[in-house]
């Protein structure tokens, strides 16, 4: 078997060198999602590096969504690389009123638009966790717990559509949706969000595909009020007059 060998430069230094040494190792052991890595000290052992060299390539290893550190368990390797990336561009970009606009929008032609492949892939199990995640959202105690659990709503529909890379999408903007959603309970409360849930799930339980697209598209449409009224979009003033 080939081995690649990492050389150090004039500018990496022996973290760069560590960070390519554990990737060799992952892919020469075949290391899959859930496998965990030696601990700190056996890696260090294993590739002559000191223990703060570790530590800062483990660390580096996480930024880039290869790894995950949990209590007790050590370094686990993780499928979230594309999410790394993803939240670093939601942090970057611009919280304009164009930019929640384009991504209420966006969520409109996403949502509304992939109900055939939600119908294919509904059941009675995935039925039962919206209906008990929209129960939970009643619940919430504070705006932030309700825009979490609205999301998860929504994230989930859209999981159950089995397009991995159109969830992955949808979470990078986690952020900025979070965002909407708390202005919306802010502004309406809980009882809108899960009225509009529930006749979401009331078309989904008929398997009523232009009421579930009606629908979402109300509930969405309804969502950029929420914009207007919080960044104090002319047409929401006209509305109210």
């Amino acid at each position: 078997m080939s081995k690649t060998i990492a050389h150090k430069d004039k500018d990496g230094g022996a973290v760069d060198v560590l960070v390519q040494q554990i990737r060799q190792y992952i892919y020469e052991n075949q290391l899959a999602v859930g496998d965990s890595l030696p601990s700190e000290r056996d890696l260090g052992t294993r590739f002559a590096a000191a223990r703060n060299t570790v530590r800062e390539a483990i660390r580096i290893l996480k930024a880039y969504g290869v790894i995950d550190v949990r209590p007790k368990v050590g370094a686990v390797l993780v499928d979230r690389h594309m999410d790394a990336i993803f939240d670093v561009f939601s942090f970057q970009i611009g919280l304009s009123r164009e930019t929640f606009l384009d991504i209420q929008n966006f969520r409109r032609l996403i949502e509304v638009n992939s109900v055939d492949r939600l119908f294919e892939n509904l059941d009675d199990d995935i039925f039962a966790q919206l209906a008990a995640i929209n129960e939970k959202l009643r619940q919430s105690d504070t705006v932030e717990e309700a825009a979490e659990t609205d999301f998860n709503f929504h994230c989930t529909l859209l999981e159950t559509t089995g397009n991995r890379t159109l969830v992955t999408v949808y979470k990078s903007m986690r952020p900025m949706i979070g965002r909407l959603m708390e202005t919306g309970k802010e502004t309406d409360g809980l009882d809108s969000t899960y009225e509009a849930h529930t006749g979401i799930l009331q078309a989904l339980q008929k398997r009523d595909r232009l009421a579930y697209m009606y629908l979402m598209d109300q509930h969405l449409d309804h969502g950029l009020n929420y914009i207007e009224n919080s960044l104090g979009h002319p047409r929401a003033k006209e509305n109210q007059t």
